[in-house]
C-alpha cells in the first residue's frame, strides 16, 4: 500500500524519511523518528505501536537488523513491512511474507527503499538510482527517490498523500528539538509534487527568500514579504505600494507597530524614509 526511502546524510549525521501512499494521512502512520537515534519505516499490515517499539530498541542500543530479525519472527507480526536505520547508517529490512504483492525491499549504503502493493518491480530499484543520482540535501534526495518511484508507477491503488521527516543526527535537548523538517500532505490527487512544493516553500523560510515567499505565502503575509522583497532590491516604490496594502489589511497595522523593533521591517522604513 506504500513505498518509502529511509537514509541517512553521511556529511551532516541528519536521518530522514519520505513516503507516498493511497492512504489518509501517511504521515500519520508509517514514519518514525528520534534525532540521535534512527528512523524507521513501518507499511502493510504492521501493528500501530511497531515503530514506537523499534525506535525504543534504538536508543536502547539494539542494531537494525537485531530489531528486524526479532520482528521478522513475531507471529503477530507476519504482514508487516519495515524498515530501521539508526544514527550511524546501518539500515535492516523485512519484508513480512503477508505483505500485499508487488512487493520488496532494498538497501544501499546508508539508504533503504521499501514498497507493497506497487505497481510494478520497477519502483524500487527507480528510487534507489534516483537516491544515487541525486544532488543537495537530505530533504532533496529523498524526494527525489519518491519522486522516481511515483514516476515509475507508485501505489498500484492510486495516490492519496506523501510525508517528509528530517531529524538531526544529535539527540534532542532543551534548546533544539532536533526535528528539522517535518511536512505532510494528507489527502491531493498528486501528494508527491504537492510535497515537493511544500519543501520548496519551507526552503523559502529558510532561506529568507521573500521573493518566492511573496509569490507562495499566506494572503496578507505575501504584501508582507513583497515589502522585504523589495527593500532587499532596493525598490522604494514597490515597497511603498506593499507596505501601504499591509496596512489596509485589517488588524496588520497593530501587528506592524507592534514588531517596529524588527531588523527587517527597519530596513523597509530606511528605504521609504
Amino acid at each position: 500500500m506504500t513505498f518509502s526511502v529511509v537514509a541517512r546524510d553521511p556529511a551532516t549525521g541528519e536521518l530522514g524519511i519520505a513516503v507516498s501512499s493511497c492512504i489518509l494521512a501517511v504521515g500519520r502512520a508509517v514514519p518514525g523518528a528520534r534525532p540521535g537515534v534512527g528512523v524507521v519505516a513501518v507499511q502493510a499490515r504492521s501493528r500501530r505501536g511497531l515503530g514506537g517499539s523499534l525506535l525504543a530498541g534504538l536508543e536502547a542500543g539494539r542494531q537494525p537488523a537485531e530489531l528486524v530479525r526479532a520482528a521478522a519472527h513475531a507471529a503477530e507480526d507476519v504482514d508487516r513491512q519495515i524498515a530501521v536505520l539508526d544514527a550511524t547508517g546501518a539500515v535492516a529490512a523485512d519484508t513480512g511474507r503477508g505483505s500485499f504483492p508487488v512487493s520488496g525491499h532494498l538497501l544501499g549504503d546508508q539508504v533503504g527503499v521499501q514498497g507493497n502493493m506497487l505497481a510494478s518491480a520497477e519502483v524500487l530499484p527507480a528510487m534507489l538510482r534516483a537516491w544515487t543520482a541525486a544532488p543537495g540535501d537530505l530533504a532533496d534526495r529523498l524526494l527525489a527517490a519518491l519522486t522516481a518511484g511515483q514516476d515509475a508507477g507508485g501505489d498500484v491503488r492510486g495516490r492519496q498523500s506523501a510525508a517528509l521527516l528530517v531529524v538531526s543526527g544529535e539527540p534532542a535537548g532543551e534548546e533544539d528539538d532536533g526535528i528539522r523538517i517535518d511536512l505532510r500532505v494528507d489527502d491531493s490527487g498528486d501528494p508527491v509534487a504537492q510535497l515537493r512544493m511544500l519543501r520548496n516553500l519551507h526552503r523559502a523560510y529558510d532561506e529568507g527568500d521573500y521573493e518566492h515567499l511573496a509569490l507562495f505565502a499566506p494572503e496578507g503575509a505575501r504584501d508582507l514579504y513583497a515589502a522585504l522583497a523589495a527593500s532587499r532590491r532596493g525598490d522604494r516604490a514597490a515597497a511603498r505600494a506593499a507596505l501601504e496594502a499591509l496596512r489596509d489589511r485589517p488588524g496588520w497595522s497593530a501587528w506592524l507597530a507592534a514588531m517596529a523593533g524588527d531588523r527587517r521591517l527597519a530596513a523597509v522604513s530606511r528605504l521609504l524614509g
